[in-house]
């Protein structure tokens, strides 16, 4: 049976390649949401460096993370890059981490290094389907069209973007919601994230399935929005 889901998109400041004290703010964002999902940027572990190395499920420094899950009952979704060389999607909880998806269309120079993912990804969480996007997959109409085909609630992504690009963050979104019926939740990046990126967009957010918003971050680090679904 399906109860209301709170959601909370994040745009925490990074420090590039530190996954220890990045670990510690999401941990310390989870604590403060109060929300039984909560949404991270894209590599938000690590920064958009890719040269990073892989960061493993068991790594002892998500311990921080994991606790703050457990201590109140949420899943995170956190972006770092993994072994076998994909931008992922790391689902954590009170139990520990893992790999919930894998990138499907890396762009740019991110093809150098990382590989695609082979398919969508889906979450179940008390009886709502969350579908799950990085970045350039919500700009691929096949993305969207596959994803909710699984039978999606809410399509979730982790996004980073140029403070300049910000209108694509909310084009994206506002064209999935409205052509598949479904919730879009978007943590995006805010702040310096290195990789180039010396000022990032933000602007996380929540957009109803008719395309209003429901909730909406600034454009500075630390930022959240939240929205309780059903």
């Amino acid at each position: 049976m399906r109860t209301p889901l709170r959601i909370v998109v994040a745009q925490p400041p990074c420090v590039a390649y530190d996954v220890g004290v990045n670990a510690a703010t999401h941990a310390a964002t989870v604590r403060a949401a109060d929300a039984r999902v909560v949404v991270f940027p894209e590599l938000s572990l690590t920064g958009y460096l890719l040269d990073a190395p892989p960061v493993e499920v068991n790594d002892p420094r998500l311990g921080p993370l994991v606790e703050a899950c457990a201590d109140t009952g949420t899943l995170a979704l956190a972006g770092a890059p993994v072994r076998g060389d994909h931008i992922a999607m790391l689902a954590v909880d009170g139990t520990g981490a893992w790999v919930a998806y894998r990138k499907m269309w890396p762009g740019g120079a991110e093809g150098e290094r990382f590989s695609p993912g082979p398919a969508p990804a889906v979450l179940a969480v008390d009886g709502w389907r969350l579908g799950l996007a990085i970045c350039r997959d919500t700009g691929i109409a096949e993305h969207a069209a596959r994803t909710v085909a699984l039978g999606v609630d809410v399509y979730l992504a982790g996004v980073l973007e140029h403070a300049r690009d910000a209108a694509v963050v909310a084009e994206r979104a506002h064209r999935i919601a409205t052509t598949h019926r479904v919730h879009v939740a978007v943590a995006s990046f805010a702040g310096s994230t290195a990789g180039g990126y010396a000022e990032a967009a933000g602007g996380s957010a929540i957009w109803a399935p008719d395309g209003t918003v429901l909730a909406r971050a600034g454009d500075a680090p630390g930022g959240t929005a939240g929205a309780t679904l059903g």
